[in-house]
């Protein structure tokens, strides 16, 4: 492979506008993405008026941003296998298993902190 040209502001630049471009394509073909963003929308603001500490805010928005990531790379382990091949495989099934897993994981992960902080802010209590 050939080493890259880009480098300091212009491999900035190129990083970005990829990174912009992936997230059109979610947004674009993943109707799961557009769901947890609208949440993620919903969340944000209420995350400002929940939280009482810095750390606190930063633990409500995390939470929320990893659902998206993880499900921008379940949303990329599912064009990679979709591209592969369209027939059946074990293994192409469990990788696209294992990313939504993934996901699963993440949301349960959020709502653990949501309901965490909520309880540290004697909203339970």
């Amino acid at each position: 492979m050939k080493p890259s040209e880009n480098s300091g502001i212009r491999r900035f630049y190129y990083a970005t506008k990829y990174s912009i471009q992936g997230f059109r394509a979610a947004y674009k073909e993943e109707q799961a993405f557009r769901y947890e963003l609208a949440a993620m929308l919903l969340l944000v603001p209420a995350a400002v008026w929940i939280a009482q500490s810095g750390v606190q805010l930063a633990l409500l928005w995390g939470s929320c941003l990893l659902v998206l990531a993880f499900e921008i790379v379940n949303s990329a382990i599912e064009a990679v296998v979709d591209r592969w091949g369209s027939e059946y495989h074990e293994l192409a099934g469990r990788a696209k298993d294992m990313g939504s897993a993934g996901v699963f994981l993440m949301i349960i992960l959020t709502v653990v902190v949501w309901g965490g902080v909520l309880y540290d802010n004697g909203v339970f209590g």
